[in-house]
């Protein structure tokens, strides 16, 4: 058997899914081939896949290859979490870019602008590797993307497969159930749900105690004012559309057009919304690489702290909980504890048939009656050695399926604008953004994806480059 990590120069999240990987006995003398395109990251997370296999008594054959149809080539798994322009040039443009026409964002990699230049960016670098993937890859292969945007991405990569079938994978679902259980103060294992939406944008449909609704006594803490800080925006919005959604808030403020907003300081202060999350996590990262480098080099049980005191002293504009998992991170690479990811579950079921039901993108194949048919759908899947088999359900609340549809318009256009090289897509669907359109006029709108799509030229096709 074969497993292959694209992207694999991503140590921390190679370390977790080789670590749940290789857990599993039926797995543990698998094939793992990394790749990457940045040679001394590829080395580093090699070594820490060794690391990993000695952790867990495990006997894979790990291979290191910067060839990446090297690395497909017989896959019968291949895991994907690339980042294309990474944080410096990509994610500073998305930001900075936007900053200048007053457009202010909080992550900017699912929808809204900078969700849109990173789709642009990255889906052709992706598709590329879906030919092949559709050409090298073993028989009855399954491609599981981490990659965001990940709806626009899923919806792009099965609209153009020939084999390889794409199941895109988050952990908003896990991480949420999770979160609300705290809340409650609920044994996460005992909650009972219901799931289903588009990938950042899912609802908890039923969220169940012993037979009881929790829906009421969330309500409770919303009306108490109970609820963490960091997570008013989804607690708002729970109040307002009746369901609690999936992926958190500082994500969730800017999918809709109500929280930021120009000239309304209120409203962030209220809300707590973290403008330019993303930027000061990858700032964090930056620091915590060398620190990553020498702990795999000559480990020091000082120096997660020293980490923790040089973020400190950094003012780093950044949720406090991104300090501190950042320097966990440097414990975690000598600990091999299962990760919530479902990429290994997935692989697991498929090859051993033990049923399971995780949560996946897939394409909206009468799936979910008011979304649009063939767009990316977040839905419960059962697992097994037929493959990822999606759940059938039916009508959303409409409330939320219109909701939804603001984000999949978006989504369609950036897919289509790829699919039939037409730029005029790119700004229709900037137009349409409900965050874009609630801050910038038309002429703002264009003239601001004129100056993005100049800056990233390098990354794009060559329909984009005119």
């Amino acid at each position: 058997m074969k497993i292959t990590l694209i992207g694999a120069g991503s140590t921390v999240f190679t370390r977790n899914l080789v670590g749940d990987i290789l857990s599993f006995p039926e797995l543990a003398e698998a094939e793992i081939a990394l790749h990457d395109i940045d040679e001394h990251r590829l080395t580093l997370s090699g070594m820490v896949a060794q690391r990993v296999a000695e952790a867990v008594g495990a006997k894979p054959k790990i291979t290191i290859s910067t060839n990446r149809r090297a690395a497909l080539e017989g896959a019968q798994f291949v895991l994907n979490t690339i980042q294309v322009a990474g944080y410096k040039p990509g994610t500073v443009r998305d930001f900075e870019i936007p900053k200048k026409y007053g457009l202010e964002q909080t992550i900017g990699d699912t929808l809204g602008i900078g969700g849109i230049m990173r789709a642009l960016r990255t889906i052709p670098v992706m598709q590329a590797m879906q030919q092949d993937m559709d050409e090298l890859c073993a028989n009855h292969a399954i491609h599981l993307n981490y990659v965001n945007p990940m709806a626009m991405i899923t919806w792009a990569l099965n609209k153009a497969s020939k084999r390889v079938p794409t199941v895109g994978l988050c952990h908003s679902v896990q991480h949420t159930r999770h979160e609300l259980a705290t809340d409650l103060g609920i044994p996460e294992q005992e909650i009972d749900f219901e799931c289903a939406g588009i990938n950042h944008m899912a609802f908890f449909l039923k969220f169940e105690h012993q037979g009881q609704d929790l829906y009421p006594r969330l309500q409770a803490i919303y009306r108490d004012n109970h609820m963490p800080d960091w997570n008013r925006v989804r607690y708002e919005m729970m109040h307002q559309l009746g369901y609690f959604a999936t992926e958190s808030s500082e994500h969730f403020s800017e999918y809709v057009p109500w929280f930021i907003k120009q000239g309304r300081a209120d409203l962030i202060e209220k809300y707590n919304i973290p403008l330019d999350e993303y930027m000061g996590r990858c700032q964090v990262f930056e620091h915590a690489w060398p620190y990553i480098e020498k702990e795999l080099n000559q480990p020091n049980s000082q120096q997660s702290a020293q980490l923790l005191n040089e973020l400190r002293a950094a003012g780093i504009k950044v949720m406090p909980r991104e300090i501190g998992n950042a320097a966990h991170l440097l414990d975690g690479l000598h600990e091999v504890r299962r990760s919530v990811e479902f990429g290994s579950s997935i692989i697991h079921s498929m090859v051993t048939g033990q049923p399971r039901v995780i949560h996946g993108n897939v394409l909206n194949e009468h799936l979910i009656d008011n979304l649009p048919q063939g767009c990316a759908a977040e839905v419960a899947c059962l697992v097994d050695k037929n493959g990822v088999q999606p759940t059938r359900v039916g009508k959303l609340p409409v409330q939320l399926a219109a909701l939804m549809r603001t984000n999949v318009n978006v989504q369609e256009l950036v897919v289509e604008a790829l699919a039939t090289e037409n730029r005029e897509h790119v700004y229709h669907a900037a137009m349409l953004d409900p965050h874009t359109s609630a801050v910038l006029d038309l002429q703002q709108i264009r003239a601001m994806v004129d100056e993005l799509l100049a800056a990233h030229s390098d990354y794009l096709p060559a329909f984009l480059r005119q």
